[in-house]
């Protein structure tokens, strides 16, 4: 059946697995005085086909863009096909292709996406990649492991990229953000070209404050320390958002479009254009190489606290 929908449902949350779109979520719901409220930005059916309507996607085998669809790695050039209008190759490959089910009960499931069963992929390395997704309590659980099947290296990360409501319900439950980090890169056309920098004023969330109407295209890095969560707080459901993602996820992107009732808070390992700022030997890049047969695994973690 095409765009089946798998839902995870325990006491406190609500989860609809899009497997063969990308293994999106449709959609993520908390239990709030006996009824099913929507976080995360909802998916319309006629839509769950479209990775990028969907409540959040996986990117892999990078995460953002990578300037002109293009990248060097040990000396070689390669050249992708643009995905976008503005020329780049974007949010990797994984989302737009189907993912097996591998295993699925009411709280979990274990997708599988491989390079060999298509005919052609939009990068030129054989991988394979697994995501799960389970509810324990009030966690939900995102694992994403990686793995080269090359016969050579070849450069790589990851992300998840989760639209959240702004302010559901009312004005008053405009959403509080904290999002602890020191550092951020200047970003052209929504790419990175240097190494990062103090974090400025209009971008810092190190201390609890209610998301601005601005538009915001912040690429954040430096959590301090490495495993305190990101934090979303809704005011008239007494609602705490914790998001964890584990150190590998160097990056986070916090991207608010003005005039739109979502937002997105994707962490990501690599910097946008990570491939080519790794190439100039720019080291906080987040870019992780893959030796033949090697895996990378990171866990994220939203908890309802």
């Amino acid at each position: 059946m095409p765009n089946a929908l798998h839902t995870l449902q325990n006491d406190f949350w609500q989860v609809g697995i899009l497997p063969e779109t990308g293994g999106s979520i449709a959609f993520g719901r908390v239990h709030i005085d006996g009824v099913w409220q929507d976080v995360m930005r909802p998916t319309a059916e006629a839509d769950y086909g479209n990775a990028s309507a969907c409540a959040s996607f996986i990117m892999l085998p990078w995460a953002n863009r990578l300037r002109d669809a293009r990248f060097r790695f040990r000396g070689t050039h390669y050249q992708l096909e643009p995905t976008s209008a503005d020329g780049t190759a974007i949010h990797g490959v994984g989302r737009k292709l189907p993912w097996r089910v591998v295993s699925a009960d009411a709280t979990h499931i274990r997708l599988l996406f491989d390079t060999a069963l298509f005919e052609k992929i939009n990068f030129p390395f054989a991988f394979s990649a697994e995501a799960e997704y389970r509810l324990e309590a009030q966690d939900l659980i995102m694992t994403l492991t990686l793995r080269n099947e090359d016969a050579q290296a070849f450069p790589a990360g990851f992300g998840h990229h989760p639209y959240f409501l702004r302010a559901p319900v009312s004005a008053e439950n405009a959403v509080q953000l904290e999002i602890p980090c020191d550092m951020q890169y200047t970003l052209v056309n929504a790419l990175a070209e240097a190494p990062p920098h103090p974090i400025t004023p209009a971008s810092d969330f190190r201390t609890l404050r209610a998301l601005d109407d601005a538009q915001h295209d912040d690429l954040l890095t430096a959590r301090a320390p490495a495993d305190r969560p990101m934090r979303m707080v809704y005011p008239t459901w007494s609602l705490a958002l914790e998001f964890y993602a584990d150190p590998l996820f160097e990056h986070v992107l916090l991207f608010a479009p003005v005039d739109k009732p979502f937002f997105a808070l994707e962490p990501q390992t690599n910097a946008n254009d990570g491939f080519n700022l790794a190439d100039a030997r720019i080291h906080s890049a987040g870019v992780f190489e893959l030796e033949p047969v090697e895996a990378r695994q990171g866990v994220c973690r939203l908890r309802r606290a």
